[in-house]
């Protein structure tokens, strides 16, 4: 899990000169030798849920940052790069969406870039953890419009449990889940079984799913996002991995669209639909950008073509690090 190391440097020459006054940092790990640090300015909040323990940290480089069993999973000064990748692409690609169901999305940021899409009549956004969708709805001002809009319905329940009690069917799925970690609360939703006994059943025709799908660097690829692709695979017709750098993460993000229609659109169409159906401008995604977004290198794209891997409850793999609460295994 991340940690958090205040000291009082007192040490003499330039090596230690940072440390001349007292500094606070936060530290995670990224694997067993690799950690990755940043100063604060402060601590907002600690504190442990019914299924997760959760910090709210005000760092110098990134703002607000939320972290949850220790893993980072936004910070204010790049959080637009994650939900721009994870919402717009599947949204745009589909003719005409009208209901969204997002599996997690506690925080709201997924549920504020989907309610600027103009064709959407009703969002679902279904988080197990009450207490981090309440705390981020009090902290996360960015959010707060997304969280009044009439068109939103939160729920409070396990996201497969809720989906497979609702005779709903949605044009898009969306998972913004946990990262899969061992202990942690979600990683059965990642699981060949899930999606093709519960994800598929609740599309519509021409619906689509994406999912947030961990590390996706030259490496850290091969953790959990290739094996996610090639599950998918199993499933859909279609699928389609992207990735994106994002600077909080030191590291390449990855998503996977899934659908059994064919995703294929130009930069030009797809600025068109931007223009068209999204109200407000994108910071990050446009049409050129997702075109390169969804072009993987030689050496990533080799690794999922032989990628064999099939995610079930069974033979999950997991990103580094463990979940602090594991009597409850969903999201």
């Amino acid at each position: 899990m991340g940690d958090i190391h205040c000291s009082n440097g007192n040490g003499n020459g330039n090596v230690n000169a940072y440390l001349q006054r007292k500094s606070c940092w936060y530290e995670e790990e990224i694997e067993e030798d690799l950690r990755w640090c940043f100063a604060l300015n402060s601590i907002l909040h600690t504190g442990a849920t019914q299924f997760q323990y959760i910090q709210l940290l005000d760092t110098k480089p990134f703002g607000k940052a939320l972290v949850i069993d220790g893993k980072l999973q936004s910070a204010e000064i790049d959080e637009f790069i994650y939900h721009e990748s994870l919402v717009h692409p599947p949204l745009l690609h589909h003719p005409n969406p009208k209901t969204v169901f997002i599996m997690g999305g506690g925080e709201g940021s997924t549920a504020r870039e989907l309610l600027r899409h103009k064709t959407l009549e009703k969002v679902i956004m279904c988080d197990i953890d009450e207490e981090v969708v309440m705390f981020c709805k009090s902290h996360l001002t960015v959010n707060s419009k997304a969280f009044c809009d009439p068109r939103l319905e939160l729920i409070i329940n396990d996201a497969r449990a809720e989906l497979e009690k609702r005779e709903d069917k949605y044009d898009v799925i969306v998972g913004d889940l946990a990262d899969p970690i061992e202990g942690g609360p979600c990683y059965q939703l990642y699981t060949k079984n899930f999606y093709e006994l519960t994800i598929k059943p609740k599309l519509k025709h021409g619906g689509i799913f994406v999912t947030q799908a961990g590390p996706a660097g030259v490496f850290s690829h091969a953790e959990v996002f290739s094996c996610i692709f090639n599950t998918l695979k199993q499933v859909f017709k279609y699928v389609v991995p992207y990735s994106a750098h994002i600077p909080s993460y030191a590291d390449m993000w990855g998503w996977v669209m899934a659908s059994d229609y064919p995703m294929t659109l130009s930069p030009d169409e797809l600025d068109l639909r931007m223009k068209q159906r999204m109200n407000g401008e994108n910071r990050y995604l446009d049409g050129k950008t997702f075109v390169a977004a969804s072009t993987l290198s030689k050496a990533i794209r080799k690794s999922l073509d032989n990628e064999t891997h099939v995610y079930t409850e069974g033979s999950a793999r997991f990103i580094h690090g463990h979940g602090n609460v594991q009597k409850h295994k969903h999201a």
